[in-house]
């Protein structure tokens, strides 16, 4: 979400509400809509785990095929 602050700068906020206080998450201050529609674009693509690895995915796995007696 973003809003259009007394300053003329834009500001990025969170959809969600912290169930705590009640408010939005700040995701930064941009000169320019612009700007900070191009963040809010990045943020949302982080966000949705798109391009992560699975969680076991880093998990040491012994090697495969043949091994040799040394």
């Amino acid at each position: 979400m973003i809003r259009k602050l007394a300053s003329g700068k834009y500001r990025l906020y969170s959809q969600r509400k912290d169930p705590k206080t009640g408010r939005r998450r700040n995701l930064g201050t941009f000169p320019t809509r612009a700007a900070a529609e191009q963040h809010e674009r990045a943020v949302e693509f982080s966000s949705d785990g798109a391009g992560k690895a699975p969680p076991n995915a880093l998990a040491v796995r012994p090697p495969q095929g043949r091994m040799e007696d040394s």
